[in-house]
């Protein structure tokens, strides 16, 4: 049997901008970049603005559907702003945030809508028609696999899926996930640029002031990232006393796990290898040490991604081991490793 092709309302335009009828609808509102800072269109600059700030502060995008010329429009203008702001960390948590709102909006639609969705993105992708197989659709594997790169579970592996002629099996909330890294990966494209088209002032200064913030409330060494090689060399004295204690297999104090875990995961290290690193513990539960791994790198539970205490609560819990100097002036691990990393050059 064939689905009714579902036709898209206004409201749904408003809640998946990245549509490409909603792209078609703005189109037809003919705004020009300098247009959004006259004062009877401040409304969009101001929803764009709360747009990445929400953001980057909450990782979420709430949609305001009362007024959905405002929200559909403030989307692209949202874009520009955080294209402006010249910052990787804010524009790929803008990309998530934008992609995970869309994903949770996603959970209660109509099967007929999220094919519509998908085959935005010119997915291959069917309702399954095979009653022997228990699931919902069926995805070219292709389009599977592009989407399931960044995805370390075990059960995102191809060979873990039924496969049949091509087309991977999947239930609803498996196709919304794959989704997410889809609108996720669209938005960070439409972020990148290799320079910056000419702005008005006042989205050059909201864009600024946004910067301000970010430094403000996340702090900077986690808005300047780490390079991708894993330094051992630079791992502070604590950290590298919980390293090798791990690695041997003895046993860690529940703030030394954490703190160990923590410190991995934000300087980049693969949950699958951090995994791998508790396996020499006598205690060890790989499924358990999946699940609190994942839970503290924001893959799992509140998506939260934790970062290590400061170095005064690791001296109150006995877990600073040998300060260098560098310590002394430093009051946490990952802004020691930093200081170290351009120390080993």
């Amino acid at each position: 049997m064939q689905l009714a092709t579902p036709k898209f309302t206004i409201d749904d335009l408003a809640k998946y901008p990245f549509l490409k009828k909603a792209t078609q609808h703005i189109r037809k509102l003919d705004l020009e970049i300098e247009d959004v800072t006259d004062p009877e269109l401040i409304a969009i600059l101001k929803r764009a603005q709360e747009r990445v700030e929400e953001a980057l502060l909450d990782l979420r995008v709430t949609k305001n559907l009362r007024k959905p010329d405002i929200e559909i429009s403030s989307f692209p203008v949202a874009i520009l702003i955080a294209t402006a702001t010249e910052n990787t960390f804010i524009k790929k948590r803008y990309a998530l945030a934008e992609a995970k709102q869309a994903t949770n909006d996603m959970e209660p639609e109509q099967k007929e809508k999220i094919l519509e969705i998908a085959k935005n993105f010119n997915w291959n992708i069917t309702k399954n028609s095979n009653p022997t197989i228990p699931y919902e659709f069926a995805l070219h594997f292709s389009d599977y696999v592009r989407n399931t790169t960044n995805l370390r579970e075990t059960k995102w592996k191809l060979v873990n899926r039924p496969l049949t002629s091509g087309n991977v099996y999947l239930n609803q909330n498996d196709v919304i996930r794959l989704l997410q890294e889809e609108i996720r990966k669209y938005i960070e494209k439409r972020l990148e640029t290799e320079e910056l088209p000419r702005l008005p002032a006042k989205i050059k200064e909201i864009a600024q002031n946004i910067r301000q913030l970010s430094f403000e409330k996340i702090g900077k060494t986690e808005m300047e990232g780490f390079p991708k090689e894993i330094v051992q060399a630079a791992f502070p004295p604590c950290i590298k006393a919980l390293y090798e204690a791990v690695a041997s297999g003895r046993h860690l104090s529940h703030i030394g796990r954490f703190t160990l875990t923590t410190f991995l995961i934000n300087i980049g290290m693969p949950t699958e290898t951090i995994i791998s690193l508790f396996k020499n513990s006598a205690d060890f539960n790989e499924r358990m040490t999946r699940y609190q791994v994942e839970h503290l790198a924001g893959e799992k539970g509140s998506r939260t991604r934790y970062i290590p205490p400061k170095c005064e609560t690791l001296k109150t819990h006995s877990v600073c081991a040998n300060p260098d100097e560098t310590c002394q002036r430093i009051s946490h691990a990952l802004a020691c490793y930093r200081r170290k990393l351009g120390q080993t050059k």
